[in-house]
Protein backbone atom coordinates (compact mmCIF):
# COMPACT_ATOMS: atom_id res chain seq x y z
CA UNK A 1 0.00 0.00 0.00
CA UNK A 2 1.01 3.91 -0.69
CA UNK A 3 2.24 6.00 2.25
CA UNK A 4 0.32 8.02 0.29
CA UNK A 5 -2.15 9.16 -2.97
CA UNK A 6 -3.48 11.29 -5.15
CA UNK A 7 -6.02 11.63 -7.57
CA UNK A 8 -5.14 13.91 -10.91
CA UNK A 9 -8.17 15.88 -11.74
CA UNK A 10 -6.35 16.95 -15.17
CA UNK A 11 -5.19 13.47 -16.53
CA UNK A 12 -8.03 11.58 -14.33
CA UNK A 13 -4.89 9.17 -13.27
CA UNK A 14 -3.57 8.42 -9.76
CA UNK A 15 -0.09 9.27 -8.25
CA UNK A 16 1.43 7.38 -5.43
CA UNK A 17 4.64 7.76 -3.53
CA UNK A 18 5.87 4.39 -1.48
CA UNK A 19 8.82 3.90 0.33
CA UNK A 20 11.72 2.14 -1.49
CA UNK A 21 12.13 -0.88 -0.04
CA UNK A 22 15.52 -1.61 -0.45
CA UNK A 23 17.28 1.84 0.06
CA UNK A 24 16.63 3.85 3.48
CA UNK A 25 15.21 7.24 3.10
CA UNK A 26 14.74 6.92 -0.81
CA UNK A 27 11.00 7.22 -1.96
CA UNK A 28 9.08 5.95 -5.38
CA UNK A 29 6.79 8.61 -7.39
CA UNK A 30 3.83 6.17 -9.28
CA UNK A 31 1.65 7.20 -11.44
CA UNK A 32 -1.11 4.48 -11.77
CA UNK A 33 0.68 1.88 -10.73
CA UNK A 34 3.84 2.81 -13.43
CA UNK A 35 6.95 4.06 -11.56
CA UNK A 36 7.68 7.11 -12.96
CA UNK A 37 10.22 9.00 -10.21
CA UNK A 38 13.20 7.98 -6.92
CA UNK A 39 14.31 10.50 -4.84
CA UNK A 40 16.73 9.81 -1.55
CA UNK A 41 15.57 12.62 0.62
CA UNK A 42 18.85 12.18 2.62
CA UNK A 43 21.31 11.90 -0.30
CA UNK A 44 19.92 13.41 -3.20
CA UNK A 45 23.41 13.46 -5.20
CA UNK A 46 22.63 9.87 -5.30
CA UNK A 47 20.39 9.28 -8.49
CA UNK A 48 19.25 5.97 -9.29
CA UNK A 49 17.11 5.85 -12.20
CA UNK A 50 19.46 5.03 -15.46
CA UNK A 51 17.99 8.06 -17.39
CA UNK A 52 18.41 10.27 -15.09
CA UNK A 53 21.66 10.03 -14.14
CA UNK A 54 22.63 10.45 -17.65
CA UNK A 55 21.13 13.99 -17.56
CA UNK A 56 22.97 14.33 -13.69
CA UNK A 57 26.02 13.65 -15.54
CA UNK A 58 25.90 16.30 -18.52
CA UNK A 59 24.97 19.00 -15.65
CA UNK A 60 28.06 18.38 -14.55
CA UNK A 61 29.83 18.92 -17.26
CA UNK A 62 28.33 22.73 -17.40
CA UNK A 63 30.55 24.44 -15.04
CA UNK A 64 32.86 23.59 -12.30
CA UNK A 65 31.93 21.71 -9.11
CA UNK A 66 30.23 23.09 -7.04
CA UNK A 67 29.41 26.17 -9.00
CA UNK A 68 25.52 27.47 -9.09
CA UNK A 69 23.49 26.98 -12.35
CA UNK A 70 20.22 28.01 -14.35
CA UNK A 71 17.70 25.13 -14.84
CA UNK A 72 14.64 24.87 -16.36
CA UNK A 73 12.82 21.49 -16.01
CA UNK A 74 9.90 20.88 -18.10
CA UNK A 75 7.61 18.02 -16.60
CA UNK A 76 8.98 17.75 -12.48
CA UNK A 77 7.89 14.20 -11.73
CA UNK A 78 9.46 14.20 -7.88
CA UNK A 79 11.96 16.49 -9.03
CA UNK A 80 14.72 14.64 -8.48
CA UNK A 81 17.38 16.39 -10.67
CA UNK A 82 15.91 19.83 -8.95
CA UNK A 83 16.95 18.29 -5.86
CA UNK A 84 20.12 16.50 -7.55
CA UNK A 85 21.38 19.95 -9.02
CA UNK A 86 20.79 21.90 -5.29
CA UNK A 87 23.06 19.18 -3.52
CA UNK A 88 25.86 19.62 -5.82
CA UNK A 89 25.29 23.35 -6.89
CA UNK A 90 23.87 25.11 -3.67
CA UNK A 91 22.20 28.74 -4.95
CA UNK A 92 21.09 27.28 -8.18
CA UNK A 93 18.08 28.86 -9.60
CA UNK A 94 16.02 26.19 -10.81
CA UNK A 95 12.31 26.86 -12.41
CA UNK A 96 9.69 23.69 -13.22
CA UNK A 97 6.52 23.60 -15.29
CA UNK A 98 4.19 20.82 -14.61
CA UNK A 99 0.83 20.10 -16.47
CA UNK A 100 -0.87 18.51 -13.26
CA UNK A 101 -1.51 21.31 -10.17
CA UNK A 102 -2.22 18.61 -7.85
CA UNK A 103 0.77 16.26 -9.17
CA UNK A 104 3.17 19.37 -7.92
CA UNK A 105 1.11 20.07 -4.45
CA UNK A 106 1.54 16.39 -3.60
CA UNK A 107 5.18 15.77 -3.89
CA UNK A 108 6.04 19.01 -2.33
CA UNK A 109 3.78 18.06 0.79
CA UNK A 110 4.80 14.41 1.12
CA UNK A 111 9.01 15.30 -0.33
CA UNK A 112 9.48 18.72 0.92
CA UNK A 113 12.91 19.99 -1.31
CA UNK A 114 16.05 20.84 0.65
CA UNK A 115 16.26 23.76 2.77
CA UNK A 116 17.58 26.92 0.17
CA UNK A 117 16.65 25.32 -2.85
CA UNK A 118 15.46 27.95 -5.15
CA UNK A 119 12.35 26.67 -7.35
CA UNK A 120 9.94 28.54 -9.13
CA UNK A 121 6.73 26.42 -9.75
CA UNK A 122 4.39 26.90 -13.19
CA UNK A 123 1.15 24.60 -13.51
CA UNK A 124 0.71 24.37 -17.46
CA UNK A 125 1.12 23.00 -20.63
CA UNK A 126 5.34 23.23 -21.49
CA UNK A 127 5.44 24.53 -24.28
CA UNK A 128 2.62 27.37 -23.19
CA UNK A 129 4.51 28.04 -20.28
CA UNK A 130 7.81 28.00 -21.83
CA UNK A 131 6.14 31.13 -24.42
CA UNK A 132 5.13 32.93 -21.01
CA UNK A 133 8.35 32.92 -19.38
CA UNK A 134 10.18 36.35 -19.22
CA UNK A 135 12.03 36.53 -22.78
CA UNK A 136 15.43 37.89 -20.57
CA UNK A 137 15.44 34.78 -18.55
CA UNK A 138 18.07 32.51 -20.09
CA UNK A 139 19.30 28.88 -18.59
CA UNK A 140 22.31 26.72 -18.33
CA UNK A 141 20.16 23.85 -18.78
CA UNK A 142 16.59 22.84 -20.21
CA UNK A 143 15.40 19.33 -19.54
CA UNK A 144 11.94 17.94 -21.06
CA UNK A 145 11.18 14.56 -19.41
CA UNK A 146 7.38 14.58 -20.66
CA UNK A 147 6.81 11.52 -23.35
CA UNK A 148 7.65 8.17 -24.12
CA UNK A 149 6.38 6.02 -26.87
CA UNK A 150 3.58 6.84 -29.39
CA UNK A 151 1.75 8.84 -27.28
CA UNK A 152 4.11 11.70 -27.30
CA UNK A 153 2.45 14.92 -27.57
CA UNK A 154 2.97 16.34 -31.24
CA UNK A 155 3.27 19.90 -30.23
CA UNK A 156 5.94 18.66 -27.86
CA UNK A 157 7.87 16.18 -29.80
CA UNK A 158 8.73 18.86 -32.88
CA UNK A 159 11.66 20.65 -33.92
CA UNK A 160 9.95 23.61 -33.36
CA UNK A 161 9.53 23.40 -30.17
CA UNK A 162 13.09 22.23 -29.73
CA UNK A 163 13.92 25.42 -31.47
CA UNK A 164 12.06 27.28 -28.66
CA UNK A 165 13.33 25.50 -25.69
CA UNK A 166 16.85 25.75 -26.92
CA UNK A 167 16.62 29.54 -27.60
CA UNK A 168 16.29 29.74 -23.58
CA UNK A 169 19.79 28.62 -23.22
CA UNK A 170 22.42 30.44 -22.10
CA UNK A 171 25.83 30.34 -23.79
CA UNK A 172 27.27 27.28 -23.48
CA UNK A 173 24.16 25.88 -22.04
CA UNK A 174 22.55 22.24 -22.95
CA UNK A 175 18.78 21.22 -24.10
CA UNK A 176 18.57 17.50 -22.35
CA UNK A 177 15.62 15.69 -23.53
CA UNK A 178 14.71 12.09 -22.55
CA UNK A 179 13.20 9.74 -24.94
CA UNK A 180 12.23 6.72 -23.89
CA UNK A 181 10.84 4.03 -26.84
CA UNK A 182 10.21 0.26 -28.07
CA UNK A 183 12.29 -2.21 -30.24
CA UNK A 184 12.83 -0.19 -33.34
CA UNK A 185 13.19 3.21 -32.13
CA UNK A 186 10.91 5.21 -34.19
CA UNK A 187 10.46 8.19 -31.61
CA UNK A 188 14.27 8.40 -30.88
CA UNK A 189 15.23 7.98 -34.35
CA UNK A 190 11.85 10.73 -35.50
CA UNK A 191 13.51 13.42 -32.09
CA UNK A 192 16.55 13.32 -32.92
CA UNK A 193 16.27 14.36 -36.47
CA UNK A 194 13.79 17.26 -34.87
CA UNK A 195 17.10 18.10 -32.93
CA UNK A 196 19.47 18.13 -35.88
CA UNK A 197 17.13 20.81 -37.34
CA UNK A 198 16.57 22.78 -34.19
CA UNK A 199 20.11 23.23 -32.91
CA UNK A 200 23.53 23.33 -34.51
CA UNK A 201 25.20 20.25 -32.01
CA UNK A 202 23.24 16.95 -31.10
CA UNK A 203 24.15 14.16 -29.22
CA UNK A 204 22.87 10.81 -27.82
CA UNK A 205 23.42 9.00 -25.04
CA UNK A 206 22.71 5.63 -23.83
CA UNK A 207 23.18 2.35 -22.39
CA UNK A 208 25.12 0.82 -25.42
CA UNK A 209 23.23 -1.98 -26.62
CA UNK A 210 19.61 0.19 -27.20
CA UNK A 211 21.66 1.07 -29.86
CA UNK A 212 21.23 -2.22 -31.48
CA UNK A 213 17.35 -1.02 -31.02
CA UNK A 214 16.30 -4.42 -30.50
CA UNK A 215 15.33 -3.36 -26.82
CA UNK A 216 12.94 -0.67 -24.62
CA UNK A 217 14.77 1.78 -23.03
CA UNK A 218 15.75 5.54 -22.57
CA UNK A 219 18.25 7.49 -24.87
CA UNK A 220 18.96 11.02 -24.10
CA UNK A 221 18.99 13.84 -26.17
CA UNK A 222 21.29 16.38 -25.89
CA UNK A 223 21.50 19.63 -27.76
CA UNK A 224 23.37 23.06 -27.81
CA UNK A 225 23.75 26.27 -29.41
CA UNK A 226 27.53 26.14 -29.64
CA UNK A 227 30.05 23.40 -30.73
CA UNK A 228 30.03 19.69 -29.18
CA UNK A 229 33.14 20.45 -26.69
CA UNK A 230 36.57 18.43 -26.72
CA UNK A 231 36.31 15.60 -24.12
CA UNK A 232 32.78 16.07 -23.47
CA UNK A 233 31.64 12.81 -25.29
CA UNK A 234 34.62 10.78 -23.66
CA UNK A 235 33.39 12.14 -20.09
CA UNK A 236 29.86 11.00 -20.33
CA UNK A 237 30.83 7.65 -21.38
CA UNK A 238 33.29 7.33 -18.74
CA UNK A 239 30.79 8.49 -15.83
CA UNK A 240 28.43 5.52 -16.70
CA UNK A 241 26.20 3.44 -16.08
CA UNK A 242 27.98 1.47 -18.01
CA UNK A 243 27.93 0.56 -20.90
CA UNK A 244 27.59 3.66 -22.15
CA UNK A 245 27.25 4.60 -25.87
CA UNK A 246 27.66 8.35 -27.07
CA UNK A 247 26.85 9.53 -30.69
CA UNK A 248 28.02 13.02 -32.22
CA UNK A 249 28.21 14.22 -35.72
CA UNK A 250 28.30 10.95 -38.60
CA UNK A 251 27.51 8.54 -36.18
CA UNK A 252 24.80 9.80 -34.84
CA UNK A 253 23.68 10.60 -38.86
CA UNK A 254 23.83 6.80 -38.79
CA UNK A 255 21.34 6.43 -36.32
CA UNK A 256 18.87 8.80 -37.90
CA UNK A 257 19.47 6.48 -41.35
Amino acid sequence: MALSSRYLRTSGVHAAIDADPWHENAFVLSINNAEQSHVNVAEPQEVFYEYLRRIANAIDLLKPAGEPVTALHLGAGALTLARYIQATRPGSVQHAVELERELLDFVLEQLPLPAGTLLSGHVGDAREELAALPADLMFDVVILDIFSGPDAPAHLACADFYREAAAMLAPGGILAINVGDEPGFTLVTSQTRAMQEAVPSVAAYGTTRLFTRRYPGNIILLGRNSPWPDGWAEALVAAGPHPATVLTGVELDDLTG
